[in-house]
């Protein structure tokens, strides 16, 4: 097990969805080990609690709980938020998604990779602001991933209203994550608030993403395929977890930053902020992305102005 070195993280309260295996395992871990009260915020209640008694087993005296999300399903996502009871949360990594799964619909109609991996993180976001808002250093650090910058993003086809290719939605919906994690922070800064909000990619990684859930069921020989592809070409999960620990942690980091491994194609290495791409900049997409966003799911971002008026 290898340690990943972070600055204290006492006093702070984190939310960590997908947190029960992977990445989001990896960075509740650390997170605890560091100080903070960490909430896994899983869909499954089975492997929630075999991820938190892992995670208390390698982390003596950590502070850490098991509560239910399931971005695939928004009466789920505002349960989890009405029922926050922790006072003002200092950090939210939006970790969970899934990653070109066979052609489904989420509880609420959506296609599952723009359901789980955009708009579910949009709605969870937008009903727990109000609590990031009361904490002192608010983030948001949003998980999107380097094949985004092979994304044909198309306004028209987000949901699958024609062809469906699974690849494609797959990175479409993470491009989806870039768009909406600056877009936050714009909206922030506009409003002169003091939340920070980031993107990440954090490289190819060992995890069951690939290989598990909606993906259990493509057969013998798919599975086998992806599992040595994993095993040979991709690094540990530590590895894809530094760049999340980084935009949640490092002192001084600018709003709005997208951290990248800084290796060929993004795909390993050390964190460092990668603001060259097209997308970062694209102001118009990202509006209209956030438009659509708040009509598909009936939430609106509400400043503490806002709610005052």
């Amino acid at each position: 097990m290898t340690h990943i070195r972070i600055p204290d993280q006492s006093g702070r309260i984190a939310v960590v969805t997908g947190a029960n295996s992977g990445i989001g395992y990896v960075t509740a871990r650390e997170l605890a080990r560091a100080g903070a009260h960490v909430v896994l915020a899983c869909r499954s209640p089975e492997r929630g609690t075999s991820a938190l008694a892992r995670l208390l087993a390698e982390t003596p005296g950590a502070r850490a709980e098991l509560r239910r999300l399931d971005l695939s399903s928004l009466g789920s996502v505002r349960a989890f938020a009405a029922g926050w009871d922790l006072g003002a949360l200092d950090l939210l990594i939006n970790n969970a998604g899934v990653a070109m799964v066979p052609f489904a619909r989420t509880a609420d109609g959506f296609e599952t990779h723009f359901g789980v991996n955009h708009l579910g993180t949009f709605a969870l976001t937008g009903l727990l602001l109000p609590c990031l808002l009361a904490a002192c250093e608010p983030r948001v650090v949003t998980v999107s991933s380097e094949g985004q910058r092979f994304a044909r993003f198309d306004l028209t086809n987000l949901n699958a209203e024609r062809r469906y290719r699974a690849p494609f939605a797959y990175v479409q919906s993470k491009r989806a994550n870039l768009y909406f994690a600056v877009e936050l922070q714009r909206r922030m800064t506009a409003a002169g608030l003091p939340l920070r909000s980031m993107a990440v990619a954090p490289g190819l990684t060992r995890t069951n993403v690939l290989t598990g859930g909606a993906n259990t069921g493509r057969g013998r020989l798919y599975q086998g395929l992806m599992r040595l592809l994993v095993r040979l070409a991709f690094q540990p999960t530590e590895g894809g977890a530094r760049t999340s620990l980084h935009a949640a942690t490092v002192a001084g980091l600018p709003g709005g930053s997208y951290i990248a491994p800084d290796g060929l194609l993004e795909m390993r290495g050390a964190p460092t902020s990668r603001q060259g791409h097209r997308a970062i900049h694209d102001a118009v997409t990202a509006r209209r992305l956030w438009e659509l966003s708040e009509r598909l799911t009936g939430v609106r971002y509400e400043s503490p102005t806002d709610a005052a008026a």
